[in-house]
């Protein structure tokens, strides 16, 4: 079953549009809908926003039996790899706000007992670039976050997608995650941009739902 986490209920509701939903629980403090779309047995957590909620709601539909993890949702470009409303396939993703350098002497992101800072996640074969993401717990126009972002090899931002692919990766479940674009770095505050470009970026995820989801097997 295809266990999908998704941060906002304007972001589930994307997948939720399109769901015979045919229960509705509560697993540690998180909605979780079970049912089916687009031929596919599922069950949806709306987590919230952060990389613990996420981790909360990976591990909720972990213990309901998923054996892939889906994460979709809007977030931020970085540089000019990245367009406004479009849709991007994630290949791999770091925590930007893990640090423990001054004690591993790795790169930032670094888990501890790990040699690599990125995360790898399932290739999703389907029809748009992939890019790699980073993840952590601010949003903001931060110039420091986005050299450091940059640094990393970045291409997208946002608060939950490296927290899922690290349960995940304990779990040995494979995770994949789609992100469309809601603003870029650089041009205007990214605030603004957000709210004036999440619903076309919306509609694009929510037209290719159906790829995605068939690309998941």
């Amino acid at each position: 079953m295809i266990g999908v986490v998704i941060a906002m209920d304007i972001e589930a509701d994307v997948l939720l549009d399109n769901m015979e939903i045919e229960n509705i629980a509560t697993v540690h403090g998180k909605p979780l809908y079970t049912g089916s779309a687009f031929g596919k047995q599922l069950m949806l957590c709306v987590c919230g926003v952060g990389k613990v909620n996420a981790a909360a709601g990976t591990c909720a539909v972990l213990e309901k039996g998923a054996d892939v993890v889906l994460n979709f949702g809007v977030a931020g470009g970085l540089h000019s790899r990245t367009e406004l409303t479009e849709v991007y396939r994630i290949d791999r993703a770091v925590q930007y706000d893990f640090d423990l350098v001054q004690l591993n002497g790795g790169k930032v992101g670094t888990l501890d007992g790990e040699e690599d800072n990125m995360l790898p996640l399932h290739a999703l074969k389907i029809d748009c670039p992939a890019r790699t993401l980073a993840s952590g717990d601010r949003f903001n126009d931060s110039a420091a976050d986005h050299d450091l972002l940059l640094s990393l090899g970045a291409d997208i931002r946002d608060m939950e997608g490296a927290a899922i692919a690290q349960v995940c990766k304990y779990a040995g479940v494979p995770c994949c995650s789609v992100k469309a674009i809601s603003d870029v770095y650089g041009a205007g505050s990214t605030t603004d941009q957000y709210l004036a470009n999440r619903a076309k970026a919306l509609l694009n995820l929510k037209a290719s739902l159906k790829e995605i989801m068939e690309a998941i097997g």
